[in-house]
């Protein structure tokens, strides 16, 4: 608050005129902390610094609260409009001050205002996207609207966070419905892993067979973070198939992600994929063919046009995981579970033999920074260094081959040839993907490298007027028009990802830098997404951040190894309202130049110790792990 507010002209300019500003160091008069803080306690249920009192004359608290930014944001109100709300009830209701201290927090939150022409968001724009997916979900099969029905993750991802802040049940169901059906379906290939790009039918069942990296990744991230909130193994494992697939089918000798693969092979579109019952009884025998084909729907009859797609629509769903890997899960008995997996590499083996539909063997650099966030996601949550190996090659082969040397990243990598000056989402995927590799690896050059693309992304294409980012470059080849483009269709909009990116970024640093440029999303876009907010899905997950209470953890210990326990604890946790960082001996002043408020969060007694804070108050510092689990099963996000 200090840089922010107290240093700023016109919060000044208030304070010096209408009030007698002091600030106490809390560990000089711990009495004086020790008392107000009980009454910030008392007021608003809730305390933590930097604590703010405001009393009379007698020292007679009329109002409390913690952290106030100089404008509303993170919905808490401003002091530039809390401050003069203040002066006046003080002037004008002195006597009622102490009665209505109780619930002025409340009301001068609501009452918050914003500058004449700079839209503000309000949380109802959130819950009218919530209605419309609830509208326009199937609650039987998952997935919204009609057939044909796309995977479109973010709009998971939107509603996990959504169940996560206000525990809307159904919110939840729609996301595990749809992915388990999602998986039941033909739309995942059971047989050697992935999803198809969508379904031609509202049950999953029959893909347009075409497979494109951006969907695995974004699923892989839509999976990996269901199981951090329901625990459920199956989610795991399918993200681990997603992965598998991945690194096998799509995965270059330098270390880059292919693009796609195609539906058709030998011109007739999902040949590759479908089987008869006869062609698997000829490779596994009558009685284990028998088997095979009813647990994965195969059938005389089919279900496509060349044969069966294999499917688990009509298969209990706890017999659903036959990796021997994952038996404790599943109530059928083992043998049978690793029977149905022997002969699932049998006939994936079998069908490797076939014609394969062609491979589109660019890389996109976008695309590319997606599947590394979904990897280094991946490697935190589920703890397997060979992911982060694959998301930091990649994230190399980025770095090798489409940056030219003149630091203009580029778009496209093809049979040794870089071209294509690229595109606003190549930036932002690229910055946040950084962000993931942080999480993953708690490296601050991770960081560093997030902030050194989205600084290029505002040089290139933001719009310094009118706020928001331009599609392409202002070196790029001038077309009819230059859009921003902001609805998220098949994948996040280069905008919204933006928007989440810069208010991640002011999360972890607390600079003014991306929360202007944050601030600038919301001028600039806030009214589309008023229109319709369920297509802006991923925008609505930057709101999240500025609506809803945000955690700032800092865990501060001698060396990464010391904060190991604490970062395993927090890595199977769903806390999508939170940033942590690690700061060690060896990394403290570099973080204390890029993340000012950590400077002083030193290691407790020389342990490790974790800073909690929410929307930048902070609790008194963690040592114990099971404090940090019951500090975290308190929380409300709302």
């Amino acid at each position: 608050m200090e840089q922010e507010s107290f240093e700023d002209e016109k919060v000044a300019a208030i304070l010096n005129e209408h009030f007698i500003a002091i600030k106490v160091d809390r560990e000089e008069r711990p009495d004086i902390d020790q008392i107000y803080m009980g009454v910030c306690q008392a007021m608003t249920g809730q305390g933590g610094w930097p604590l703010t009192i405001v009393m009379t004359p007698d020292k007679e608290p009329f109002f409390a609260g913690t952290y106030f930014p100089r404008e509303r944001r993170y919905g808490r109100a401003g002091l530039l409009d809390l401050l003069p709300r203040l002066h006046d009830i003080w002037t004008n209701e002195r006597e009622k001050a102490l009665e209505i201290a109780s619930d002025l927090v409340e009301k001068l939150n609501s009452s918050a205002s914003t500058e004449k022409g700079q839209p503000m968001p309000e949380r109802t724009v959130i819950e009218q996207a919530y209605a419309q997916f609830v509208r326009s979900f199937d609650a039987q099969y998952g997935g919204f609207g009609q057939a044909p029905k796309f995977p479109s993750a973010h709009n998971l991802l939107f509603l996990l966070r959504h169940y996560a802040i206000t525990h809307e049940k159904q919110a939840l169901e729609m996301v595990t419905t749809t992915l388990e059906n999602m998986y039941a379906g033909g739309i995942w290939d059971h047989i050697g892993y992935g999803f198809a790009r969508y379904s031609t039918d509202a049950k999953w069942l029959v893909p347009h067979f075409e497979k494109m990296l951006y969907d695995n990744a974004m699923l892989a991230h839509a999976y990996l973070e269901a199981f951090q909130v329901t625990g459920n193994e199956l989610f795991a494992q399918i993200a681990r198939h997603i992965f598998t697939f991945v690194t096998r089918e799509m995965t270059s000798a330098e270390g880059g992600f292919y693009s796609a693969i195609d539906a058709d092979s030998e011109g007739i579109e999902g040949k590759f994929y479908v089987f008869s019952p006869r062609e698997l009884e000829s490779l596994l025998g009558k009685e284990q063919a028998e088997s095979f084909c009813r647990h994965f729907g195969i059938t005389v009859q089919g279900n496509f046009e060349e044969g069966s797609i294999p499917n688990l629509l009509n298969t209990p769903k706890e017999e659903w995981m036959i990796s021997s890997a994952f038996r404790e899960y599943a109530s059928s008995s083992l043998s049978h579970a690793q029977e149905l997996e022997r002969n699932r590499q049998k006939v994936f083996a079998y069908r490797e033999q076939r014609v394969h539909p062609h491979k589109d063997d660019k890389v996109l650099t976008s695309w590319n920074a997606l599947m590394i966030s979904a990897f280094a996601k991946g490697a935190r949550i589920l703890k397997e260094a060979t992911w982060l190996d694959v998301a930091l090659r990649a994230r190399q082969f980025i770095d090798d081959v489409l940056i030219r040397p003149d630091g203009r990243l580029m778009a496209r990598y093809r049979d040794h040839e870089t071209k294509h000056l690229a595109y606003l989402e190549d930036y932002v995927y690229l910055a946040w993907a950084e962000l993931e590799l942080y999480d993953a690896t708690y490296d601050f050059a991770h960081v560093q490298r997030s902030m050194h693309w989205m600084r290029e992304a505002r040089r290139l294409f933001y719009d310094e007027i009118q706020g928001g980012f331009f599609f392409y470059g202002s070196d790029g080849e001038k077309l009819l028009t230059r859009p921003k483009e902001l609805y998220d269709g098949a994948l996040p909009s280069g905008n919204s990802i933006a928007f989440y990116v810069l208010q991640k970024l002011t999360l972890m640093t607390g600079q003014k830098e991306w929360e202007d440029l944050a601030l600038g999303q919301i001028h600039a876009f806030y009214d589309q997404v008023q229109e319709y907010p369920s297509g802006y899905a991923q925008f609505l997950m930057g709101l999240q951040l500025s609506l809803y209470k945000t955690q700032e953890i800092v865990i501060a210990a001698p060396t990464l190894t010391d904060a190991r326990p604490f970062l395993d604890f927090l890595a199977v946790q769903y806390l999508p309202q939170s940033i942590t960082l690690v700061r060690t001996t060896e990394n403290r002043m570099q973080l204390a130049n890029s993340c000012p408020y950590t400077a002083d969060q030193e290691p407790q007694n020389g342990q490790s110790t974790v800073y909690f804070c929410e929307a930048f108050a902070c609790r008194k510092p963690i040592i114990q792990l099971e404090e940090l689990r019951t500090v975290l099963a308190q929380q409300t996000n709302c």
